[in-house]
């Protein structure tokens, strides 16, 4: 028994010291390898590196930090100063000069800040992540109508409002887009019954009984135009521009706009993309009757020059007059059709934005700046419409004739008659039968002939 136990610690403390052996043996060559690796690391940090240093001279250079450049605008005092400036009960500027500085009147600017503001959450002003008050919306609004109103860049506007340019295209694009949703639906709305019977009545108190005003078309030259656009938006002035077609009356009211025909068309080929005619084909648009020298039509026309076709719509001036008839009826027609002329020259004049060579090469923001400019361009009219020099409102807006319903004829004396158009859509035939009115050439020819009869018998003897 004794001898077993002995046998058995002898055993185990053997393994013990082939253990400990073993251990000492590794931490021996452990540290001899060590100290090998730090003679190598300490004969390469002496001789290898300044060797190469000295070689290839390689500066070390550090990764470069970026920040983000931030410029103290004081934003909350520029605020104040532009409400003590413009909107203060007792602004530092007159009414005159906010009117000829933003090219309205305040109250026009006011009611399109107020209505953004309900509108668009852009246009109101909350607190950042600091709880400081962003942009005012008076001065978004302002930024973006000094923008168009001057048709200067974005780094102009910042001396005074001190906005980054950045901001400052997000008002413009906030803005007219917000123009055009808001106040689109009024300002932009197709003649209906009570419109048409105005425009009548002032067409027939000018001498053309039946016109429904002037139609022409200006160019926007695009600057920025992409290089494989240029082509199809480039036309014989070698420039590259989109077409504004418009529909505009005596007081400068646009009634119809179409934007975003390639500038390499002409007038008929823009003619041929319009959706003015579909309401009349339709048979939605108001019904119009007149008389002229004893003859009724059934449609009223549109005064255009001579590149339109001879559509029963369209009356041009005669190009080569030679008897007084003709000599009185194109210097009447080309008097009145000046008209489009005078609301082009306002509109680009209003917001020089239109005339100059558009920065930005999006189709969609440029018909949208468009459209908004139209729709103040007929806000200002609305407002300062009974200021115009020879112009009389009780013709317009008093003493108005009392209608059937549906109808314009209530008055025997009434030279014209309107009725509402249908609410329902033609037929095929009805829509064909229609087309070919509007484009009836021997309509076109009889009604001319009449009108020049007509204007030479009211206005033959002055």
């Amino acid at each position: 028994m004794n001898s077993d136990s002995n046998s058995s610690s002898s055993s185990s403390s053997g393994l013990f010291d082939y253990m400990v052996n073993n251990f000492v043996e590794w931490h021996e060559s452990i540290t001899e390898r060590r100290k090998k690796d730090e003679l190598i690391e300490e004969a390469i940090n002496t001789y290898v590196v300044p060797l190469v240093t000295s070689t290839y001279q390689v500066p070390f250079t550090p990764e470069p930090t970026y920040q983000r450049w931030y410029v103290p605008r004081d934003r909350e005092d520029v605020d104040i100063r532009l409400y003590n400036d413009y909107f203060s009960p007792r602004p530092l500027y007159t009414d005159d000069m906010f009117r000829r500085r933003f090219h309205m009147r305040k109250n026009v600017f006011t009611r399109i800040v107020n209505q953004l503001s309900k509108s668009n959450v852009y246009f109101q002003q909350r607190p950042d992540a600091t709880r400081r008050l962003g942009v005012s919306p008076l001065k978004k609004c302002t930024a973006a109508i000094r923008m168009l109103a001057y048709g200067t860049s974005a780094d102009a506007v910042d001396e005074y409002l001190k906005l980054a340019s950045s901001t400052e295209r997000e008002c413009l694009s906030h803005f007219v887009e917000g123009v055009v949703s808001e106040f689109g639906p009024e300002y932009l709305r197709r003649a209906n019954t009570t419109d048409t019977e105005r425009l009548l009545r002032e067409s027939h108190i000018r001498g053309f009984p039946g016109m429904m005003e002037s139609i022409d078309c200006m160019h926007w030259e695009c600057k920025n135009c992409p290089r494989a656009w240029k082509g199809m938006y480039q036309g014989r002035s070698k420039t590259t521009t989109i077409i504004l077609e418009v529909v505009a009356s005596q007081d400068l009211w646009i009634w119809y706009a179409f934007f975003g025909t390639p500038g390499s068309c002409n007038d008929i080929n823009v003619l041929q993309r319009l959706p003015m005619f579909s309401d009349i084909c339709e048979g939605r648009a108001p019904e119009v009757s007149f008389n002229v020298n004893g003859n009724k039509y059934n449609m009223g026309y549109y005064l255009t020059d001579g590149i339109y076709p001879k559509w029963a719509t369209f009356i041009p001036a005669i190009k080569h007059p030679r008897t007084g008839k003709h000599k009185l009826f194109t210097k009447k027609q080309e008097s009145y059709r000046k008209d489009i002329e005078r609301a082009f020259g306002v509109l680009q004049a209003r917001f020089p934005i239109i005339r100059q060579p558009s920065l930005a090469w999006s189709t969609e923001i440029l018909w949208k700046i468009v459209m908004a400019c139209i729709i103040m361009h007929n806000m200002i009219v609305e407002d300062e419409r009974d200021g115009y020099l020879h112009y009389d409102a009780s013709e317009i807006i008093n003493d108005q004739p009392q209608n059937v319903v549906g109808s314009s004829n209530g008055n025997n004396n009434q030279p014209f008659t309107v009725r509402s158009g249908r609410l329902d859509r033609l037929n095929l035939s009805g829509y064909m039968a229609n087309i070919n009115n509007v484009r009836d050439r021997k309509t076109h020819i009889t009604l001319k002939n009449d009108l020049v009869e007509h204007i030479w018998g009211r206005f033959g003897n002055e």
